[in-house]
């Protein structure tokens, strides 16, 4: 199992890479945040040969004006993952089962080569998912053994800790395994 972490505004933009994989890196929220850290963080990752997705935190409402705010600030290279977390807002509410699709299915429109994720903690995806759609597949937060969730779903990526930072593991034999299929959106 691949070792990797997600990292936001939170976060050193020179984080420890050491024994990391991937990375996953928060790009946009709603329609008005970028992460002031964005491009030293991508650097970081790049520089060190991770493969490195980006993520947008979905709120509820104008889902096509999200999706295109997460594209246009997302960098876009060949083999970079995009993905979605879908969770509850600092207000307490969320984005819709049926919004999280839609987003899933806009931003897979707006850069087709590339694989977009669903990202969703344990309770969110036994009790608020009604679809089970994940897009190109799914990372699942649940904090347990690492590689372990308590889900039934097909997993590609599981957080299994926030501490000292949200550390996670990916599905893949190998990180070259990991590069082809992030590359074969």
């Amino acid at each position: 199992m691949l070792h990797g972490i997600d990292v936001s505004a939170y976060q050193s933009s020179s984080y420890d890479t050491d024994g990391v994989s991937f990375v996953f890196i928060k790009a946009t929220e709603g329609r008005s945040y970028v992460n002031p850290k964005l491009s030293a963080q991508t650097g970081r990752a790049r520089d060190a040969g991770l493969v490195v997705g980006f993520y947008h935190f979905l709120w509820p409402g104008n889902i096509g004006a999200q999706a295109e705010y997460f594209v246009r600030h997302a960098p876009e290279m060949a083999g970079d993952i995009l993905a979605v977390d879908w969770e509850s807002t600092s207000e307490g509410t969320h984005a819709s089962n049926a919004e999280k699709d839609l987003f899933i299915r806009k931003v897979k429109d707006l850069r087709p080569s590339h694989q977009v994720v669903l990202y969703a903690n344990r309770h969110f995806w036994l009790n608020i998912d009604t679809t089970s759609y994940a897009g190109d597949g799914l990372w699942i937060a649940d904090y347990v053994s690492a590689g372990e969730p308590r889900i039934k779903a097909k997993w590609r990526f599981h957080q299994y800790t926030s501490e000292p930072l949200d550390k996670n593991v990916a599905d893949f034999a190998d990180k070259a395994a990991l590069r082809a299929w992030a590359g074969n959106g």
